[in-house]
């Protein structure tokens, strides 16, 4: 894994600048670095070696004909089966060495760059400069596992792995993208491939954009760059493919095409030339994805997790557990809240954009926890999102299971009545029971896909985000031939969530810590087969993730999985009321929330000595708010139009 880069030549601090977006990716490789300058574009790599240590791995690579030039980041999983499809073609090949860097050149001069993605198993994103036709390719991987943002800072254009680089070009001064920013405060995360900064945009996963040397002299807007835009992959397809099949299977066909699948995507996942461990939480996912690569092993592999005092938060000792029986080397570290303090002030510059899932705090810890024994961690993500794991699809199909019977009307007039019933500011004052609180602001929703978001954004939100820009809120459009309530949470899930939230928190989380993390469950066919798979085989007697479970059975005692999901988050709220108080008092004074677009102030302070008074628990909230005001202060950010 690594981090790459680059801008549109012709300028003369073209290279300077180009070497300074390096620097700011340094942290995502720090054992190489080379820059490669042709008469339209400079491309920039760091290199995390990871396969091929040796130098005949370097990039920027140029391909055997010299024609093409290529800057990737990311891992080619079947990259020795195309090497041997490549050999066994009728043309010799003379390698320089043993990368899936070279392979993917090789595929592309060989068969194109569409072919060769389309055949191609792993996480990605590249840029290809081909000089003979003078365009650029940008390419990422189907599920969005790695990151790639473009656009143009003064009239030239430049891409990067983060969003950080891009603020070494010259002319950066950056305007907040009000879309992006309604975006964030209604989910907790940008959505989407619109960034927080208006006018740089973020690669969709599962496609190609191919621009000329004529488009990279001029900017451009995004329903222009659409119409340059490629889907090689295209999730509503596979989704609907997966619906029209017969989900009558045999059931122990489908999970054992499924363990068959977990196996090799695994051990694909384990080929490296550094040491490899695993992210163990105790959780079904991440013991599932251990136990496998302990069966595949013949050594202890190194496990690692993340633990809290505060046992309502903590799974540390059932991860514990889970490696004893396994027999991993296990390594475990108690967060407290001094740890958490000491991340805070990093928070903007590692996660790029606005980003509030709280989890960022653990992840970004034990990534730091495993880069001091391994180069490369597997995870577990994936799991909820494929194969139903979130107790709040239960709690929305309830919920909507009523709802969508109400005129919106009628749902407008129940919240007004929930909360005119317990006094105009009930919502900070804590009158209100906190259930139907909650219900009286998911109560207003019309599609179950705005219920989604909300769920996962949690309560407060109406009350903070100013109704006067709701115009400016960004939203999903799904599929409308996915009717069933379940099947568009977990499309919408894997849509923009899995994407834009867990994976942008891997990312930037492991990648701090020059640490590589592999994902086994988003295996491009494992996501197919998902869609597979019937309602009642994802769901059964009010717990999701049966196909995973069932597998999981196969390896490890069910009493040491049998518990409710407690998910990865720390105690947020009461560290706001302790050790964060003050450095959150601070971000949101009266002066810095009026600094922000889109934000009722006045309400936010309403929420915050509500919070600190302990008549309400707003941590969730409050946490979204204080990282918009942290990263608009970090990035010296205007307003925006």
């Amino acid at each position: 894994m690594c981090g790459i880069a680059g801008i549109a030549a012709g300028h003369n601090d073209t290279q300077h600048v180009l070497s300074k977006m390096l620097d700011r990716l340094q942290h995502r490789g720090p054992d190489d670095a080379g820059i490669w300058s042709g008469d339209h574009l400079s491309l920039g790599h760091r290199r995390l070696s990871i396969v091929d240590l040796s130098p005949a791995g370097h990039q920027p690579m140029l391909s055997a004909s010299g024609d093409r030039v290529l800057v990737y980041n990311g891992e080619i999983y079947n990259f020795e089966d195309l090497r041997q499809e490549l050999e066994h073609s009728s043309q010799t090949r003379s390698w320089r060495g043993h990368s899936d860097t070279e392979v993917l050149l090789t595929c592309i001069e060989t068969w194109g760059v569409q072919r060769t993605l389309e055949r191609c198993n792993g996480m990605f994103a590249f840029a290809l400069w081909n000089k003979a036709d003078k365009t650029l390719v940008l390419a990422r991987d189907r599920m969005g596992e790695k990151p790639l943002y473009f656009g143009w800072v003064s009239g030239r254009f430049a891409f990067a792995s983060e969003l950080k680089a891009l603020r070494e070009v010259t002319g950066w001064s950056p305007q907040m993208n009000l879309a992006a920013i309604s975006s964030f405060l209604s989910a907790g995360y940008v959505r989407g491939p619109h960034s927080a900064i208006e006018g740089i945009y973020r690669l969709p996963a599962g496609s190609m954009l191919t621009l000329s040397a004529t488009d990279l002299s001029r900017p451009m807007s995004w329903e222009e760059l659409s119409s340059r835009l490629a889907q090689y992959w295209s999730l509503e397809q596979v989704a609907l493919v997966g619906l029209s099949s017969d989900q009558s299977s045999d059931p122990a066909e489908l999970l054992n095409s499924l363990d068959r699948l977990l196996h090799d995507s695994i051990a694909r996942r384990m080929v490296a030339d550094v040491p490899v461990g695993a992210f163990l939480s105790g959780g079904i996912d991440s013991s599932l994805v251990t136990a496998i690569m302990q069966a595949q092993s013949n050594r202890p592999i190194r496990t690692f997790s993340i633990g809290f005092h505060d046992s309502s938060h903590n799974e540390a000792h059932h991860a514990k557990a889970v490696a004893k029986h396994l027999g991993t080397d296990h390594t475990e570290l108690y967060l407290e809240a001094d740890d958490a303090l000491a991340l805070v002030p990093s928070l903007a510059e590692t996660f790029d954009e606005p980003f509030a899932d709280s989890s960022q705090l653990p992840t970004l810890l034990v990534s730091k926890l495993a880069r001091q024994s391994v180069t490369v961690a597997l995870s577990g993500d994936g799991g909820d999102e494929l194969f139903a794991g979130y107790g709040r699809y239960l709690a929305i199909l309830q919920l909507w299971k009523h709802l969508h019977r109400l005129p919106t009307h009628a749902r407008h007039a129940a919240r007004h009545f929930l909360f005119a019933a317990a006094g105009a500011s009930s919502i900070f004052s804590g009158s209100l029971p906190p259930r139907l609180r909650r219900l009286g602001e998911r109560i207003q929703f019309d599609d179950i896909d705005d219920l989604r978001v909300a769920f996962i954004a949690g309560a407060g939100f109406t009350r903070i985000q100013d109704f006067a820009s709701v115009e400016h809120a960004a939203h999903a459009r799904l599929p409308s031939a996915i009717q069933s309530p379940l099947r568009r949470l977990l499309y919408g899930d894997q849509h923009d969530y899995l994407a834009d939230d867990i994976l942008h928190k891997v990312d930037r989380a492991s990648m701090a810590y020059s640490l590589e993390s592999r994902i086994p469950l988003l295996d491009h066919r494992i996501v197919e087969l998902s869609w597979r798979f019937g309602e009642g085989a994802l769901l059964a007697g009010g717990l999701g993730k049966q196909p995973l479970r069932k597998l999981l059975d196969r390896h490890v005692p069910f009493s040491l999985i049998d518990r409710p999901k407690q998910g990865f988050s720390p105690p947020i709220a009461q560290w706001l009321r302790g050790p964060l108080r003050d450095w959150a008092e601070t971000l949101l004074s009266e002066q810095s929330l009026r600094e922000l677009p889109l934000i009722n102030a006045a309400e936010v302070r309403k929420l915050w000595a509500a919070h600190i008074k302990q008549k309400i628990d707003a941590g969730l909230v409050l946490w979204n708010i204080l990282m918009l005001c942290h990263w608009r202060s970090h990035m010296q950010i205007g307003r925006g139009p």
